[in-house]
């Protein structure tokens, strides 16, 4: 799969390349960014959430076309996310960039502020480039997709630049020990394989037992979280938050799921 993967983001590597050299590269969001790094402290015993809005996965298929990205941000911020992850990759996940713009507008007309991820497969200076023209806060690099440091570097420090955070996302303790050399100071542990699809929370838990989180090092959950008793064991674990998404969406009432998964109140309004 990450073979397939990087085909399709040499090709839209190569459109951002030609956008550039016409002079019509988007220009950089001028709103304000709310930061990703703060919405990562536990809450209410918990970890923080971030809910994300996923409409399909190259495991799954489709899991929700019916519930809008505006809908969607909606029902998730009043249902207790810390933060929102959208998926923007087109070809595996349907996803697109302008999800960004649509769920901070309507987070914005409601009042609200939770900050936004660009969850994609993003290794190119272009990419990020790309990214500072939504409203994201923070963006995600995988160390299996840029298994380089130096290079993970480079784009982190590229994406803090401009006031973004980075996300580095690993799945063992070789991927763990090249996101700490590239500086990374929000590491994400994947409990699925992106290879085989097999998800492997009890190893996603461990890793973080024998390797915890080192000072200044925000931790992330992701995958195989389906319960609140998910959640305590990753709290136990020293994780800081949990990244949640086929869960929520998969019933098609994403903000009820969430409130569900939280021991809350259900969500107001959710259509």
């Amino acid at each position: 799969m990450l073979s397939r993967f990087a085909r399709v983001k040499a090709e839209e590597v190569a459109r951002l390349k030609s956008l550039k050299a016409q002079g019509r590269f988007p220009r950089a969001w001028e709103g304000l960014r709310p930061s990703f790094a703060g919405a990562l402290a536990p809450k209410g015993g918990l970890p923080a959430v971030i809910a994300e809005y996923k409409r399909a996965s190259p495991s799954r298929g489709v899991i929700c076309e019916d519930v809008g990205v505006e809908d969607c941000a909606l029902a998730y911020a009043r249902a207790g996310a810390s933060a929102l992850s959208i998926l923007t990759e087109e070809a595996f996940f349907k996803g697109s960039l302008d999800y960004l713009a649509r769920a901070r507008a309507a987070l914005g007309a409601a009042g609200l502020g939770q900050p936004l991820l660009r969850k994609d497969f993003i290794c190119d200076a272009l990419q990020v480039e790309a990214t500072f023209a939504t409203p994201a806060s923070a963006l995600l690099l995988i160390v299996r997709f840029t298994p380089d440091a130096g290079r993970l570097r480079d784009l982190r420090q590229l994406a803090e630049s401009q006031g973004l955070d980075a996300v580095v996302e690993v799945f063992g303790e070789a991927d763990l020990e090249t996101a700490r050399e590239s500086g990374a100071r929000i590491i994400q542990v994947n409990a699925r394989d992106l290879d085989t699809f097999k998800v492997d929370r009890a190893a996603c838990l461990a890793l973080a037992r024998r390797c915890p989180p080192l000072p200044g090092e925000a931790w992330i959950a992701a995958s195989g979280v389906f319960e609140r008793a998910h959640l305590e064991e990753a709290g136990e674990a020293g994780f800081a938050a949990c990244l949640v998404g086929t869960a929520l969406m998969a019933g098609g009432r994403p903000g009820e799921a969430l409130a569900r998964l939280l021991g809350s109140a259900p969500a107001q309004g959710e259509a």
